[in-house]
């Protein structure tokens, strides 16, 4: 069984990760309102350049592979478009950034480039999402708002092969399909399951959590004709509108925060749980098929643990549970923690993985997948070997 890419970045949470094309650089931030650029070295990530111009935490970055642009989101409540360009003083390559007039009065939460790369949608706490194109005239981005009938934060968005289609999932537990359709920006999409005329603002689909909870993450399958959200009663729900069947996936685990597809029936869901986990299915059914960490192996830091397909155990609820049972004041991963073997969770991540992102192959085969989380960590997993394994663990799918 092949072994993860295990790197240990900073003693402080990743809020957000973005690899360029070649896989070669990242861009991630540290919990704070500076972007660090980092390229491979070895076997180690060295800081080449740093992205300063937010004023508060950044949220979201994302790397767009074609036009090599960089966007990043903040809790200022603004959003920049970083370019490199020649610097006119030392003839070298610099980042700099672009305004982005976004237009909202509450945190941006999250941001995706569209497929063409012709703009971008921003989440926002101002229950609106900000889809920005670039206006040459004025040298900067401007934005048109989806707002109705969005009645809570946006946490985050995905965008439709088709350029036009953006799914949200919002804190008012739904899941969302919206038509971002932008006049001389788009060309006109060609009918879906989702529709046929979709001018700006057409309400596409809309979709509970199961039992009421946040829906943190969202994501299209690689056709677009399929939807897939995690929300925060522990549940993956996979929605097939031209059948008008859903099936709802409940773990016995801590909520997933974080979902990104790997083919046409398969996607791998992170969260506080602090392990990724992969499910397949179709339109017959779905199910949970196991954890790409051996949540059974001994620990180590660094590249070179093994991590074949584990139990799908939760690992991070037991760990909390056990620790409330002996009475400890502080569970692993948490300020006070302590430092033996009984206070480390049996998973390479050591606490809430807050993204998981396609790393190698193509949309309909995506072979490795990366995650960062809270710990610290940037960890890049097979998916290609765990995609045999079996189901493990107690899960329930139900149609409805």
């Amino acid at each position: 069984m092949s072994t993860p890419e295990e790197y240990f970045i900073a003693q402080a949470p990743i809020s957000a990760h973005a690899f360029n094309a070649d896989r070669k650089e990242v861009c991630l931030s540290l919990n704070s309102n500076e972007a660090q650029i980092l390229r491979k070295q070895g076997h180690e990530w060295k800081i080449v350049e740093t992205l300063s111009e937010h004023d508060k935490v950044i949220t979201s970055i994302d790397w767009a592979p074609n036009s090599n642009r960089i966007v990043t989101a903040s809790q200022d409540r603004n959003a920049y478009v970083w370019s490199q360009a020649t610097d006119p003083l030392t003839g070298q390559l610099v980042w700099k950034p672009t305004l982005v007039l976004l237009r909202i009065n509450r945190a941006a939460t999250y941001v995706r480039w569209s497929p063409n790369e012709d703009k971008f949608a921003v989440a926002s706490g101002a229950r609106a999402i900000a889809i920005c194109s670039f206006d040459p005239e004025s040298d900067w981005w401007v934005s048109k708002q989806l707002k109705k009938p969005i009645r809570s934060t946006v946490l985050s968005v995905d965008w439709h092969p088709n350029n036009v289609l953006l799914a949200a999932g919002s804190a008012d537990a739904k899941a969302r399909v919206f038509s971002a359709y932008i006049k001389d920006v788009d060309k006109r999409p060609q009918p879906s399951v989702w529709g046929e005329k979709l001018p700006f603002n057409t309400l596409c689909g809309e979709y509970s959590s199961p039992n009421g909870g946040w829906v943190h993450s969202v994501g299209f399958s690689p056709s677009g004709d399929v939807l897939a959200f995690a929300s925060h009663d522990s549940s993956i729900s996979i929605v097939y509108p031209g059948s008008n069947v859903i099936f709802n996936i409940k773990q016995a685990t801590l909520p997933y925060v974080s979902l990104c597809w790997t083919s046409e029936d398969a996607l791998v869901a992170a969260g506080h749980d602090c392990q990724p986990v992969l499910f397949q299915g179709s339109e017959a059914g779905w199910r949970a098929v196991g954890s790409l960490d051996d949540t059974t192996a001994p620990k180590s830091s660094g590249v070179g643990r093994a991590s074949p397909v584990g139990r799908l155990n939760s690992a991070a609820f037991n760990t909390f549970r056990n620790a409330d049972m002996r009475g400890q004041t502080a569970a692993p991963g948490l300020p006070g923690a302590g430092s033996s073997s009984e206070a480390e969770l049996p998973t390479v991540h050591q606490n809430t993985i807050l993204s998981v992102r396609p790393y190698e192959g193509t949309p309909y085969q995506v072979t490795r997948v990366s995650t960062s989380g809270v710990d610290g960590k940037l960890v890049i997993w097979n998916v290609a070997a765990a995609a045999g394994g079996g189901l493990a663990g107690r899960m329930e799918a139900l149609r409805v």
